[in-house]
């Protein structure tokens, strides 16, 4: 059986009992990195025998997982951080698995997203998540339909190299007094909300550039 098994996005302790369990149980551990996940493994003691699958394993890799699924092998799928398969190259094996007719069984545990939205203030009942905005290609004609349908919470990711534009193009798209909410250093210890209008969360990182680093949970 192929187990998707979440792991802590940043704090340690951010795990269940059941997915350490799972971990030192199952014959295999498929890591996104192996130098990465070596420190959770190593953190609880689970003497697990890894591999590596990641964005550029190829076929060649997911069909030896599948070979080993196949000799009744129990393997883990994690990746560096949060749950396998949400924004993360996991997506592609469980594809290839499925397609073999293998058991697949997920475990529940830390998601950005949803971490970042339950405790966010805005609406959670219908909410859109994009992962990243289009760089280039698309993007203005993203956050024109986006604009235009104002009735959902939407969620991504913004990366330290692009935070600033990103909040400046939602301000150009969206209006000044559109309320946001920033999320930095995710489950860190120095993690912070910033909430209020557009504008106001564009004028906390203009006055505290120290702020403006790390990636972000981007909610408006």
């Amino acid at each position: 059986m192929l187990y998707i098994v979440p792991t802590p996005i940043w704090n340690l302790e951010d795990i269940t009992y059941r997915a350490v369990r799972i971990l030192k149980e199952v014959d295999i551990v498929a890591c996104e990195d192996t130098r990465t996940s070596g420190i959770l493994l190593k953190h609880y003691d689970i003497e697990a025998t890894k591999i590596s699958y990641h964005s550029h394993s190829g076929k060649y890799k997911s069909d030896k997982i599948i070979s080993l699924l196949k000799e009744w092998k129990d393997i883990a799928l994690i990746s560096d951080a949060g749950t396998p398969g949400i924004s993360d190259p996991g997506y592609a094996l469980m594809q290839d698995v499925l397609a073999e007719n293998l058991e697949v069984t997920a475990l529940p545990g830390p998601s950005a997203v949803i971490t970042a939205l339950s405790a966010s203030g805005m609406s959670s009942h219908h909410f859109l998540y994009l992962w990243f905005l289009p760089i280039k290609k698309w993007r203005q004609t993203l956050l024109t339909r986006l604009s235009e349908n104002k009735t959902e919470t939407v969620v991504i990711y913004e990366s330290v190299h692009r935070i600033e534009r990103t909040i400046s193009d939602l301000e150009n798209y969206f209006g000044p007094d559109h309320k946001m909410v920033v999320w930095r250093e995710l489950t860190k210890k120095f993690e912070e909300y910033i909430r209020g209008t557009i504008l106001e969360v564009s004028t906390y990182f203009k006055e505290n550039p120290g702020k403006v680093k790390w990636e972000f949970v981007v909610l408006f």
